[in-house]
């Protein structure tokens, strides 16, 4: 394969990641923790995952064609396939769930929805070279890489990402409002506040634990007005985790290498191709990712079908334009800076740690979630998918709380 020019990265980069047009797809991807029902510290064997998986990914049995992919720790991803209808998407994703959940459910384990393992560290079970590289990557900076690809799980909304006119539903607006609404998704839907049988004194351990990792391929990208230069300089001033080769072989890179010093040359080292930018990309993960869409990664797993509401509440608040004029505002107090209309690092933190119980995160959630309900108002709604948000807004939102909090309730009464 050809060798790649600085410029024709750059090119690629900037007509890749944001694919402009109407936005109208909606995508789900659920991963859950695995655990054994009546033991949960107990690890699961690669052996006996194999084994109950079988005959769902021998006869692709998954009726709406979710993809089933493995985690390194044994956690399972469903990833829906873009469904033209918030509704579709929804259905789609809990057909198969139901399939996939009978099918653990017989074999004694059973689907987990938390952020993070409260009682564990699995041992890594993948032992694809990709995997290696990355363990030995972020073992550089301590063991919070480890912790991220073994024992946490999340919830993943992909939307697109808007025409390439300005103003609402433009991608550049979409991009700003997946920001502004991020530190809310992480405090609001927060479920991991437990290590190791132990409070960790984080509502989201999970995205602590993002936090302390590689800053360069977690934390979004330094704004710029326009989000594809902003990816284009982000993507390319990263670190290489991996250079893909012998499929039994180390695909580590040399320590500190950035995509653009490999593409100006570096002695003993083969310049890179179009495919190792493809899988450079690939391994970049802040809490919006652009990949011809919006992948929204900042959610924790929920519990049960709670993982609807997330899904709902941020494709509304995206798609609708009343609904996303609401969200800009409510979330006006995060971005004082003009020149920088996205909340800075310190309110990611602050939503990982406090969740809700910080009153300025607690008033834009509820008015996150009041918008949202008032767009699914509308005729020809369905009507669970309004059910399942104010559901959870009663249990939770309007209370200021989390499911973290339930788990804490929990662990002080045991």
């Amino acid at each position: 394969m050809a060798e790649l020019t600085l410029e024709e990265a750059e090119a690629y980069v900037l007509g890749v990641c944001f694919k402009t047009g109407p936005s109208k797809r909606t995508g789900v991807e659920t991963e859950w923790l695995v655990q054994d029902r009546h033991n949960p510290g107990l690890s699961i064997s690669v052996d006996r995952l194999n084994a109950v998986l079988a005959p769902i990914e021998v006869a692709d049995a998954l009726p709406g064609g979710s993809r089933l992919t493995r985690e390194p720790g044994g956690q399972l991803e469903l990833s829906s396939p873009p469904a033209l209808s918030l509704a579709t998407c929804v259905e789609t994703m809990a057909a198969d769930l139901t399939v996939l959940r009978k099918v653990i459910e017989q074999a004694n384990l059973t689907l987990v929805g938390r952020g993070l393992d409260p009682h564990r560290e699995p041992p890594r079970v993948l032992d694809h070279p990709r995997y290696r590289a990355m363990e030995s990557f972020f073992d550089r900076e301590g063991p919070w890489g480890r912790d991220m690809m073994r024992r946490t799980a999340s919830v993943q909304i992909n939307l697109d990402s808007g025409e390439g006119s300005p103003g609402v539903g433009g991608y550049r607006s979409r991009w700003e409002l997946a920001h502004r609404i991020g530190p809310v998704l992480v405090a609001a839907f927060a479920n991991s506040p437990i290590r190791d049988g132990w409070p960790t004194g984080w509502l989201s351990a999970r995205q602590h634990v993002w936090s302390r990792m590689d800053a360069g391929r977690t934390r979004p990208p330094r704004y710029h007005s326009d989000p594809r230069v902003a990816w284009t300089r982000y993507a390319l001033d990263a670190q290489v985790m991996c250079i893909p080769g012998d499929p039994n072989g180390d695909w580590s890179a040399p320590p500190g290498l950035t995509f653009r010093a490999w593409l100006r040359g570096v002695p003993g080292l083969r310049p890179p191709t179009l495919a190792d930018l493809d899988y450079h990309l690939s391994t970049l993960f802040p809490p919006v990712r652009p990949r011809g869409w919006l992948e929204l990664r900042m959610v924790d797993a929920q519990s049960g079908d709670d993982w609807v509401v997330p899904t709902v509440l941020a494709a509304t608040l995206l798609n609708d334009p009343v609904a996303a004029d609401a969200a800009y505002a409510a979330t006006e107090p995060f971005c004082p800076d003009a020149q920088r209309p996205v909340p800075s690092h310190d309110i990611w933190l602050r939503a990982a740690r406090t969740g809700l119980d910080d009153q300025d995160l607690a008033k834009a959630a509820r008015a996150c979630f009041a918008a949202a309900d008032s767009a699914l108002a509308v005729p020809g709604t369905p009507a669970d998918l309004r059910h399942v948000l104010t559901d959870f807004a009663e249990r939770y939102t309007e209370r200021g709380r989390s499911p973290a909090h339930d788990h804490l309730g929990a662990l002080r009464r045991t």
